[in-house]
């Protein structure tokens, strides 16, 4: 009988050991610091694993087509930063790191701007129509276009707002609908109403002086864009993560419905930050035409690439803000450096896009095998509490039960809490 009584006190009391210690593990687990800590490792590894596999892939690709890597990688290098090509590298990070604020932004919401080429093509056009039909004192003959290209941009993201909030499109379809036609007004407007005269070449004519950028230093291709576009970078940082609005922003963009159940205003969210990407996309805009080469020459926006290249710079940087201003440097540095590549060595720069697009893949693919794990590993957790007591009556409100619907409200504060 004691024996009896020995044995069933030991068992008691390894299973209650044994719930204290899954209880810690799964309470430090589930503590904010681990969660952020373990969400920065995995996402750190996500663009390692992608900018890794795509150096390989494309190592793979040149020596298909008989290209020596170990030639064509340090002509990439000396493209970008050397031999006098680092400023041509900063000139092209300016645009690269607006526009991809023009799609971090919205991104942050759950929203897709991809009409950046329409939104930047118009602010540059209407900043070159101001500069050259409107006489403005030096200084204000800056402040005003610039001002007027941003206002553009946002307008023409701020017309796919309303058909995401009220029509339900898409704002991935119809922000790149919208982008046709707008780079087509563009193009015709250079082209006719404010084209040079006695020239075959779709450009307007120079800007005044009193309309040019001034330069950052003794560079003629670095302007003031640069410590503009960084301090804007920062105040949109300290707003995405320091504020109450940057808190509603997140929480919109990790789950709509709970952030509308704790009566944030989604809409109006998806709005502004719609139209606060286009903002950036048409200030991106004004400062190239009002920097070298001083106009608005058709196709000299959008052929550069800017948009795809910041696109993937900020899928690169796995949702995390502050990493986007150095994914958009090592972007730039491919595309500015594929350039010197083909010049110094032959090498196609093509190259630097197809690695630009494995990039793109390879994050999508990492970010689709993480899900659908953290899915299978939520249902497989999930099992034991719900099978274990399926045979035993549960009371409605009784401990230990919930509503469906707050414990994917319960999930989402979570994940909003990690990211913020």
């Amino acid at each position: 009988m004691t024996r009896d009584t020995n044995q069933n006190t030991s068992q008691n009391t390894s299973r209650v050991v044994s719930r204290d210690t899954n209880q810690d593990a799964n309470q430090d687990a589930s503590r904010p610091g681990n969660r952020l800590l373990g969400a920065v490792v995995d996402r750190s590894g996500t663009a390692v694993l992608a900018i890794a596999g795509a150096l390989a892939l494309t190592t793979l690709v040149m020596l298909l087509v008989g290209v020596d890597p170990a030639r064509a990688y340090p002509a990439l290098i000396r493209g970008a930063v050397a031999d006098g090509n680092l400023e041509y590298t900063i000139a092209s990070f300016v645009p690269t790191l607006g526009m991809a604020l023009a799609f971090a932004i919205p991104l942050r919401t759950g929203e897709f701007n991809l009409g950046g080429d329409g939104q930047m093509a118009l602010g540059g056009v209407v900043a070159a129509a101001l500069a050259l039909r409107v006489p403005l004192p030096a200084g204000i003959a800056v402040i005003v276009p610039l001002a007027a290209a941003t206002l553009t941009g946002a307008l023409v993201a701020g017309v796919s707002a309303p058909l995401r909030t009220r029509l339900g499109l898409p704002a991935i379809v119809t922000t790149l609908l919208i982008s046709t036609p707008a780079v087509a007004l563009a193009s015709y407007l250079v082209r006719f109403p404010l084209a040079e005269p006695g020239t075959g070449i779709a450009q307007t004519p120079l800007i005044p002086d009193g309309a040019h950028l001034p330069s950052a230093g003794e560079s003629g291709y670095v302007t003031l864009g640069l410590p503009l576009i960084l301090l804007l970078t920062a105040a949109w940082l300290y707003v995405d993560g320091r504020t109450v609005l940057g808190y509603e922003i997140r929480a919109t963009g990790a789950n709509r419905e709970f952030a509308r159940y704790g009566g944030v205003p989604v809409d109006r969210l998806a709005i502004a930050t719609l139209a606060g990407g286009g903002a950036f996309a048409g200030l991106v805009g004004g400062l190239i035409v009002l920097g070298p080469p001083f106009r608005f020459v058709d196709g000299a926006l959008t052929a550069p690439g800017y948009t795809f290249t910041a696109i993937a710079a900020v899928l690169l940087a796995t949702g995390r803000p502050i990493v986007v201003p150095f994914t958009v440097a090592l972007m730039t540095i491919l595309q500015v450096g594929g350039q010197g590549m083909e010049r110094d060595a032959g090498v196609p720069s093509q190259l630097t896009q197809i690695m630009q697009g494995l990039i793109i893949v390879i994050v999508a693919v990492l970010a689709t095998v993480r899900h659908r794990t953290g899915k299978r590993r939520r249902r497989v957790a999930g099992r034991p509490a719900t099978t274990a007591h399926a045979s035993e009556p549960v009371e409605a409100g009784a401990p230990g039960t919930e509503p469906a619907q707050m414990s994917q409200v319960r999930r989402a504060a979570q994940i909003t809490e990690a990211e913020s």
